[in-house]
């Protein structure tokens, strides 16, 4: 079984990558059209084209503050793996090396709350008593 990356005339889909990052980037197809001086339709058709000329892909990147080589060059599948495989070293460098739980940290802050909250309190009450001293005192 071959993979797709293994196809030796696998052609990157261009639109497709830009559409990919666009999203990525939280963009819509009506901002970056407004940045292209152009229609969001155009945008729209622009993501479907396979190639797409290399002074409007540069300008594109531009826009998007990614390189030319990434639209040109992002694959999908190959992109899933080196995600996953860095997810899963990432994890076992977190559990081993790090050693970091997120529930523990959020237990400290937790309890750091609680104690500020009890000495606010604490404040108070001694606030409200230095009050009644006064009034009484007059």
């Amino acid at each position: 079984m071959t993979t797709h990356t293994a196809m030796p005339n696998h052609k990157v889909h261009e639109g497709r990558n830009i559409k990919r990052f666009r999203e990525m980037l939280g963009i819509k197809q009506d901002a970056l059209a407004f940045d292209l001086n152009m229609s969001q339709q155009a945008v729209s058709l622009l993501e479907q084209k396979e190639t797409i000329d290399t002074p409007l892909l540069q300008q594109i990147s531009a826009v998007l503050k990614i390189p030319v080589e990434a639209i040109q060059n992002f694959d999908e599948e190959q992109a899933i793996t080196i995600i996953s495989s860095t997810f899963n070293d990432n994890a076992q460098v977190g559990t081993v090396i790090n050693n970091y739980n997120p529930i523990d940290k959020l237990m400290q802050l937790h309890e750091e709350k609680i104690a500020l909250y009890e000495r606010m309190l604490k404040e108070k009450d001694e606030m409200m008593a230095r009050l009644e001293q006064l009034i009484n005192n007059k």
